[in-house]
């Protein structure tokens, strides 16, 4: 005789028919993305059952088979959860274990989680800040608080991110708006931020990595480079852009710094003036400077004698693109422990250098590079190879009008031990012999893409020259070795059969 059955034995069966509908979830649906999001739904289904456990506890309670059955499945995922090991690590030996990997490796290591992007920002020493809101913001400095380089030149420079136009040189790179482009300019005024702006960036910075060792701005007043200075007692490299003369009595706060580039003016970006009163502000201030370049400045022989007389330690200077007034050679003898010049993208040298008696010499003076310079003004040239007349190495490299004439000049310096020659196309190879061959003490020849030189031409002495060079680099005209490493194959030859019609 069939009896019904209790209350309590539906109710247990009901149960189990719910709990099996959500067994093996993995069975059921797909997890594209591995275990991880597999265990973190095998957690959610377990929680469920111990709510539904706990909200029909109140009615029935559960019997021992049930908890028994609960409990097996609860162990079951502690076992397979996957815990996170490098908690066991201390921050000290995940920073050594992140030191150890490649600094491209940096960027997906601090998306892991908000513990690795921590240690990560901290790795990080140099940023170029494109984003003023990202360092106004104070973000800057907190995800990334042991910086000791900073450029924040494209951030104070308002410019258009989806535009494609990207104007770019060795100074700058900014996007472009076409819109925007008026005449030779290719920023209008108001595109640099405000000294106000500036300075308070350059506050935040300083505020939040006191151990900079290297920055650079842009338009910055003096207000913002006091900050700098007494912030950041380790500074010992900037460099300025668009500054004033009056913008330097800051610098001459920093005590330790020892490299220092300006550029005044940069052709269809902007402009500002560095005239002698600048450079004798900063001469009096910064007497430990061992690096000066300056870019599109101003001056004369009152500037460049100021800083030669205070700054006893400079060892290197560059002039690019200078404005300098008559006569401003004269002043490089000051410079009683100079021993690198360059000159970069001068337009000329000295348009009135002055008698010789007047010029001087700098006795120090081991390296004399010239770059994209123009040298017409022979006068000029002369001039500088008399002040420059104890130099051991000489660079000339796209230089434009160094013909035989000039060059001829460069014999004034006896003690030439290098020679590099490049790009230099109206020099021939009598004018290079003429010269080359008074230097005794030449050890090393480099002459690069000079057309006016030729193989044909070399003499008898010439060559003799090249075999007791320790270091020779000839390769003077590229159509000549062209025609000879073509040389059997027709190309090149006049009516030769190459090329035949089908």
């Amino acid at each position: 005789m069939a009896t019904a059955p209790d209350s309590k034995t539906t109710s247990l069966k009901k149960k189990n028919r719910h709990s099996g509908s959500w067994a093996g979830p993995a069975e059921f649906w797909s997890l594209p993305n591995g275990p991880q999001q597999a265990q973190a739904l095998k957690n959610a289904v377990l929680k469920m059952r111990l709510q539904a456990l706990s909200n029909s506890a109140s009615s029935t309670p559960p019997s021992e088979t049930e908890m028994e059955s609960e409990s097996d499945s609860q162990a079951s995922c502690v076992r397979t959860a996957a815990p996170d090991s490098t908690s066991l690590l201390s921050d000290e030996i995940l920073l050594n274990l992140f030191s150890k990997l490649p600094k491209s490796q940096l960027v997906s290591n601090s998306l892991v989680c908000k513990r690795w992007c921590r240690l990560s920002g901290k790795l990080v020493r140099s940023i170029k800040i494109l984003d003023w809101d990202f360092l106004e913001s104070g973000r800057a400095v907190y995800r990334f608080p042991n910086l000791i380089d900073v450029d924040m030149v494209q951030a104070c420079i308002r410019s258009s991110r989806n535009s494609s136009i990207l104007f770019s040189n060795k100074l700058v790179s900014v996007h472009l708006d076409t819109s925007e482009v008026s005449g030779s300019r290719f920023f209008k005024k108001g595109d640099i931020l405000d000294s106000e702006f500036v300075d308070k960036g350059v506050k935040i910075l300083a505020e939040g990595s006191g151990n900079l060792g290297r920055v650079v701005l842009i338009n910055v007043s003096e207000e913002g480079l006091n900050y700098l200075a007494e912030e950041c007692e380790t500074l010992q490299e900037m460099e300025l852009h668009c500054c004033n003369d009056f913008a330097l009595k800051g610098v001459s706060g920093c005590r330790n710094l020892q490299i220092l580039k300006l550029v005044a003016r940069i052709d269809g970006v902007y402009e500002s003036v560095i005239s002698d009163i600048g450079l004798t502000i900063l001469a009096q201030g910064c007497r430990r400077l061992v690096k000066l370049e300056l870019v599109g400045c101003e001056g004369s022989y009152d500037g460049i004698k100021a800083i030669g007389q205070c700054c006893q330690m400079l060892e290197e200077l560059t002039v690019s693109d200078h404005r300098m007034d008559a006569g401003w050679l004269a002043a490089l003898s000051y410079c009683g422990n100079l021993k690198t010049l360059k000159l970069h993208s001068c337009k000329h040298i000295d348009i009135s250098p002055g008698p010789d008696e007047h010029l001087g010499s700098c006795p120090t003076l081991e390296e004399l590079h010239l770059q994209r310079c123009h040298l017409r003004d022979k006068q000029g040239v002369r001039a500088l190879f008399l002040v420059c007349e104890a130099v051991r190495e000489l660079v000339f490299e796209d230089c434009w009008g160094l013909d035989d004439n000039t060059f001829a000049a460069a014999s004034i310096c006896r003690n030439i031990r290098d020679f590099s020659l490049e790009g230099c196309s109206l020099l021939t190879t009598e004018g290079l012999e003429l010269v080359v061959l008074s230097w005794r003490h030449l050890t090393r020849l480099r002459v690069v893409s000079c057309n006016n030189i030729k193989d044909s031409d070399i003499t008898p002495a010439l060559a003799t020259l090249f075999s007791v060079l320790k270091e020779l680099k000839w390769r003077p005209d590229s159509k000549s070795l062209l025609s000879s490493g073509l040389a059997g194959s027709l190309v090149g030859q006049k009516g030769g059969k190459c090329f035949r019609w089908k």
